[in-house]
């Protein structure tokens, strides 16, 4: 790391990869955004999941400002954050076999919904088995991960398989391994990391791509407002009123 500030440096980081997330994912976020909406005209409900830190890009289409309102997060204690207590049991709970199949089972994951499920790494058993498991289940698959993973690191699943591998729909991160964009002298680690905001970016422009879809097929997008500004409330409640059969975060 040689010119400009650290502040400087992350910023031209992260709009590198912004930059070339926009020009290389084109086309999977075209048909990620397809996806999604062939899901909501068939009757069919949105799901996120992602542990860790993860889990901060599925919240964030979640019950959101300009964002559908269908889109429900697929969550379980421990999984969600660092609220856990070790803040570690959290990467502990990501490698157990078997945790995915236990949250899919007391979740209202069905044939026809479509599942995105956020996993940096892709290579521990948690994010490979919910794929897996959701597909087995006739969901379908958008997978949000950093494909270098799977070349550079051995996976985690008794498979030997990664996130990628089974997903409908895989969305590159291009986050290299680490999740650390900068490195200095006197600092004995890389560090920084760019995976929130590529990652978040990656699923709104999915998310747009789905809203512009819907429309262009005469289907009103389900979206929200902000409840801080006037008529935001009201007019949320009229899109819970008409799905309430596929939000979950009502209930």
């Amino acid at each position: 790391m040689s010119d400009g500030t650290p502040a400087d440096l992350f910023f031209d980081a992260a709009i590198a990869l912004l930059q070339r997330v926009r020009d290389e994912e084109a086309e999977a976020i075209t048909a990620a955004g397809t996806l999604l909406a062939d899901t909501v005209a068939a009757g069919g409900r949105l799901f996120a999941f992602g542990a860790g830190h993860s889990s901060l890009a599925a919240q964030d289409v979640v019950y959101r400002a300009g964002g559908l309102a269908l889109m429900n997060l697929l969550a379980a204690p421990g999984l969600v954050g660092v609220d856990v207590m070790p803040a570690t049991l959290g990467s502990r709970l990501e490698r157990v076999d078997g945790l995915a199949t236990a949250v899919l089972d007391t979740s209202p994951l069905r044939a026809g919904d479509t599942l995105v499920i956020i996993s940096l790494s892709g290579r521990n058993a948690l994010p490979v088995e919910m794929a897996v498991s959701a597909r087995t289940r006739g969901a379908r698959v958008i997978g949000v991960t950093s494909v270098a993973y799977a070349a550079e690191t051995a996976s985690r699943h008794s498979s030997g398989t990664y996130l990628k591998d089974h997903c409908d729909v895989v969305l590159d991160s291009k986050i290299a391994i680490g999740d650390a964009e900068l490195t200095l002298d006197t600092i004995p680690a890389p560090f920084a990391p760019a995976s929130t905001v590529v990652t978040s970016a990656l699923l709104q422009a999915v998310l747009a791509t789905t809203a512009a879809t819907l429309a262009d097929r005469g289907i009103e997008p389900p979206l929200l407002r902000s409840g801080n500004v006037d008529g935001g409330h009201e007019w949320n409640a009229r899109v819970f009123e008409e799905y309430r059969d596929r939000i979950f975060y009502q209930h």
